[in-house]
């Protein structure tokens, strides 16, 4: 079962390093997000008295490239499907779910990778940490979230044939998903009824986690929100793993 992790999980990794516009797009896009609301609402956000704009953006940011570069893992399951190796994998030796897991580890290698390098575009343009030490355990929520939507995206892929539905349902869950995260406005002073959707989400868990680490400024608390990311990244790469079982080709 290991060696196939490994294959797996390196398969994924040289996928990432040949895409040289896969890097580009995973940085242009959340540059883009942190540029026009961190600059354009800084002001606004100063002035309201909850002080920096960009030092509370750029969790959400990192965040946002997680994910969209966690989702894209499905779309590499149907293009493996397409053109036949999705078969000649599952043909191997192994457990099906050793796959499934070597996909997802190799697909959170990737997303937290361009996670990271996020990460640095947003020091580099202004963004201060409360405390440079609290990186390390930043990388490992970083991960979580990671894992928990790539095996979200790793499980649509082996469940949807169509890669046009693919692309409008990914964007009809996963903009929601991050809108309603708090990555781009605080929790506090919602109507009851948005704040409960936010704290049904998974990823508001995940950005809360990331500023309590970064700028001292959780709204859950740290505990809580590694309760639940633990438990939906548990979830999801059990149920990733039953359909990945039960994938047809």
């Amino acid at each position: 079962m290991g060696p196939a992790i490994y294959i797996m999980w390196l398969r994924q990794m040289k996928r990432f390093i040949r895409s040289k516009a896969r890097i580009f797009a995973s940085i242009a896009q959340p540059l883009l997000f942190l540029v026009t609301f961190g600059f354009g609402f800084s002001a606004i956000f100063r002035q309201a008295g909850a002080g920096n704009y960009i030092d509370f953006l750029a969790p959400g940011i990192i965040s946002m490239a997680l994910v969209f570069s966690s989702v894209f893992s499905g779309i590499e399951v149907m293009w493996d499907r397409q053109f036949g190796f999705l078969k000649e994998t599952l043909v191997a030796p192994v457990p099906r779910y050793a796959l499934m897991l070597g996909r997802t580890l190799g697909g959170a290698t990737v997303a937290l990778i361009q996670g990271c390098l996020v990460l640095i575009v947003t020091i580099l343009i202004g963004f201060r940490p409360a405390s440079w030490a609290m990186l390390v355990p930043a990388l490992l929520v970083m991960a979580l979230i990671a894992v928990i939507f790539t095996a979200f995206g790793t499980a649509m892929g082996a469940r949807l044939r169509d890669m046009q539905g693919f692309q409008l349902i990914m964007n009809f869950i996963i903009m929601p998903i991050f809108f309603l995260s708090g990555a781009l406005f605080p929790l506090a002073g919602l109507p009851a009824v948005m704040y409960w959707i936010v704290r049904a989400n998974p990823l508001a868990y995940g950005v809360d986690a990331l500023r309590g680490l970064l700028i001292n400024a959780s709204h859950f608390g740290l505990p809580l929100d590694l309760a639940v990311l633990v438990a939906v990244a548990g979830v999801l790469l059990a149920g990733g793993a039953y359909l990945f079982k039960t994938i047809e080709v």
